[in-house]
């Protein structure tokens, strides 16, 4: 059988060979299959899977119940998906999608902008895609493209970030006036495990659609991210519409995370505190737990 070609040519497998750092290549060639390999994660194997899907189980029907109460009196929910490429914002909003009605909980995965959405106000197109009465608005990646992807890539200039910074807190505050839940998740992944992630994607035909020309990109960048998330987090962390990182080198434990951190967000009927859960602080929590 013909083996069909690495996509971008074999492009994050050449990166390791070449140019990655020589102790996240160490790291990578001498990890075993279920290993952390981040060395500053709390916990040094993945969560077991049978303990997930009990607790993930619970979780799930919380969601449901959540759902129904939403729509039944009205309240509206944002959650913001975002994070470090690679560091399962899709696989978490898989689960919490998967049982619930998609007229409902709506995914808002937007495209690169079209020329008119280019002339438009910034936050236009986002505010478009907001919830009405009774409605989910789950953003895998949002209005924050701005201030981290955009200005790392030269997409924008210093004075349209520094536009974004001074309209974003009232943009929010506004949002969270209206009365809409706003929740806002940042994916940490070390860059040993995105990297490994990248390279699991490559080999992978059924995972290959996830690489972009961007990821391609930005693998030598990753201390230009790390300088735009912090200056991110210093500058819309607002009291009104805060951050909640979750370190996710242990895929499971985040999504975990997730599903309790939206959940606890949200006033609804029949909200069982003990099926939550108490959030696993040694990956869940503000900014400064990863030093952001």
């Amino acid at each position: 059988m013909t083996q069909m070609p690495l996509p971008f040519d074999g492009a994050i497998s050449h990166y390791l060979n070449t140019q990655a750092p020589k102790e996240v290549r160490r790291a990578i060639e001498e990890a075993d299959k279920d290993e952390i390999l981040s060395k500053t994660y709390p916990y040094r194997s993945e969560m077991a899977r049978s303990d997930y899907k009990t607790h993930m189980a619970d979780l799930q029907l919380q969601m449901v119940r959540m759902h129904y109460d939403l729509k039944a009196k009205g309240k509206r929910l944002v959650v913001v998906f975002e994070g470090r490429d690679a560091a399962g914002k899709g696989g978490a909003i898989e689960e919490m999608r998967v049982n619930l009605n998609p007229r409902v909980a709506k995914l808002i995965a937007l495209a690169k902008p079209t020329e008119r959405e280019a002339a438009q106000w910034y936050f236009q197109r986002y505010i478009d895609q907001l919830p009405a009465k009774g409605e989910i608005a789950l953003y895998d990646r949002s209005w924050y493209n701005r201030a981290i992807v955009e200005p790392v890539f030269g997409f924008c200039s210093e004075a349209d970030r520094a536009k974004f910074f001074r309209q974003l807190p009232e943009f929010e505050r506004m949002i969270t006036e209206e009365g809409i839940v706003l929740v806002k998740l940042w994916l940490e992944v070390g860059r040993v495990e995105q990297l490994k992630r990248f390279l699991d994607r490559e080999k992978d035909p059924l995972k290959q659609w996830k690489l972009s020309q961007i990821d391609i990109d930005g693998l030598p960048k990753w201390n230009e991210y790390s300088m735009a998330i912090a200056q991110t987090m210093q500058q819309s962390d607002f009291p009104y519409a805060p951050w909640t990182v979750i370190l996710s080198d242990d895929k499971l434990r985040a999504r975990i995370a997730v599903m309790q951190t939206v959940l606890l967000a949200v006033a609804y009927d029949g909200k069982d505190n003990k099926k939550i859960g108490a959030i696993d602080e040694k990956i869940c929590g503000g900014p400064k737990l990863c030093g952001l």
